[in-house]
């Protein structure tokens, strides 16, 4: 069968019943079922039949998706043993955590007779804190271990003083990561467990180093840029290396705190536009810190400025003066991360950035949208005129406009806008670039969808499935 190119658009369609869902299912097409898996919404029939679907890779899909209920992904420990494996890693949504099983789900997996179920489980970044907790005394030392690492703030000190002290030494070592920080003499037993190994740049950085250790350290010669970015190692140690040959190390004594204006000036430091940096830890250890934060963000120095932008306790004032900062990745950190960034910083962005993020910028709550169209509507730039359909004052007849532009994107983005006339909408469906947009709009109207799949060849359900007026019910 030669698949309509607008057929897939289907699976994503809210309005689609369940009949119409069904018949995508039985194409066997991976990319079609992932859709169906990611759905917000699914027809209880559907839903049935994905937890119960021949195919391991169906059922996987349905574990993996952050759309599906977890209530509907937990069903899943009900089929065969194989699919706890999929349910046990569960989805992995970018910059966000899924909604957890429910708690009897994760009682079937952290008690599940195989170790890598139970040990994914307990790995997962969507395990929520209260099923954790307890297991920070669980006779497996991997439990006890990822409790140390995901909910060590959670613990009570006697439990945090009987994991300092595990029998097992990787627990013993993952508590005293928790507690390097402030404690010098677990930060010299890590360094010395780690001597050989590439964590020992962790410890360095993040440690809380002893005079002796940390001239240890330096002597050893590796690891000076974590080294020096670590604001307790030693002030004079660090001033003796504002000249070294590695550039990388010189950034890091100028990046340090307690360092005047002009002390930064006279090191030979540099960061271009396409640097990556991480976040500098003293600053974001002072994330709520006004005085800190206003003292980075009005420094020459790009780094400062940069991790200031990521952190919540910014002062207004200091948004207002980063959001003009000549730094492109300070302004686009301040759009991504701070819930003040103006509106119009995050406008520009989208319009004049070259990086790839710039594109995610437009899912940000406080991306503009009212009085877009009026702005837009005739731009140059495809990229602009498709603005003008977030705006939500845009007429149907300016939707309809825009659905005819020349551009595919900003067509397809008229496709999806359930403000486009019903004709016109039909009508995009045989448009090749834009079609799987229009067929998931969700004022397409259901014999419309029908229609498609049987222009399509797409078999139709048997007889005994025919649906009943409606669709089915819907789970959530």
């Amino acid at each position: 069968m030669t698949m309509h190119h607008a057929v897939d658009g289907l699976a994503s369609n809210p309005a689609a019943p369940a009949d119409v869902l069904l018949r995508l299912l039985a194409l066997d097409d991976d990319w079609i079922a992932r859709r169906l898996a990611w759905r917000r919404s699914m027809p209880d029939r559907v839903a049935e039949a994905m937890l119960h679907h021949p195919r391991r890779r169906v059922r996987t899909l349905l574990a993996e998706s952050a759309g599906a209920a977890p209530e509907l992904r937990a069903r899943l420990l009900d089929g065969p043993a194989s699919d706890a494996l999929a349910v046990a890693v569960g989805p992995e949504p970018y910059r966000a955590v899924a909604p957890p099983l429910p708690d009897r789900a994760y009682e079937r997996l952290l008690n599940h007779e195989r170790d890598v179920v139970r040990h994914l489980t307990v790995e997962s970044a969507g395990m929520p804190a209260h099923v954790l907790v307890p297991l920070a005394g669980h006779e497996d030392p991997l439990f006890r271990r990822a409790a140390c690492r995901r909910v060590w703030s959670e613990l009570t000190d006697d439990v945090r003083a009987a994991l300092l002290a595990d029998a097992d030494p990787e627990v013993r070592t993952a508590a005293c990561l928790q507690v390097m920080h402030e404690d010098e003499e677990r930060t010299a037993e890590l360094a010395e467990a780690f001597a050989d190994d590439w964590r020992l740049g962790d410890v360095a950085e993040r440690g809380r180093l002893g005079r002796a250790l940390a001239e240890r350290l330096l002597a050893g010669g590796t690891r000076l840029a974590q080294l020096v970015r670590n604001p307790t190692f030693p002030s004079d140690l660090a001033a003796g290396l504002a000249g070294h040959e590695d550039p990388a190390v010189r950034l890091a004594v100028s990046a340090r705190p307690g360092l005047s204006e002009e002390e930064r000036a006279a090191i030979d430091w540099e960061v271009g536009p396409e640097d990556r940096l991480d976040t500098l830890w003293w600053v974001w250890d002072a994330r709520e810190d006004a005085d800190v934060l206003r003292a980075c963000a009005r420094s020459a120095h790009t780094w400062l400025r940069r991790s200031a932008a990521v952190c919540p306790g910014l002062p207004e004032d200091c948004v207002e003066l980063l959001a003009g900062d000549e730094d492109f990745a300070v302004r686009l950190l301040l759009a991504e991360r701070h819930p003040m960034a103006p509106p119009e910083l995050l406008l520009d962005l989208y319009l004049n950035g070259s990086h790839r993020a710039v594109g995610m910028l437009t899912s940000l709550p406080r991306f503009p949208a009212a009085g877009l169209a009026a702005r837009f509507a005739d731009a140059p730039e495809p990229e602009a005129r498709a603005l003008a359909l977030r705006d939500p004052g845009a007429t149907p007849a300016l939707v309809e406009r825009l659905s005819r532009d020349p551009a595919a994107g900003v067509r397809q983005a008229a496709a999806l806008d359930e403000r486009l006339p019903v004709a016109r909408l039909v009508e995009l469906l045989e448009d090749p670039e834009v079609g799987s947009a229009a067929a998931c709009n969700g004022r397409l109207p259901v014999e419309g969808m029908r229609a498609l799949l049987d222009r399509a060849g797409v078999p139709g359900l048997p007889e005994r499935q025919e649906p009943l007026p409606g669709g089915g019910g819907n789970r959530a």
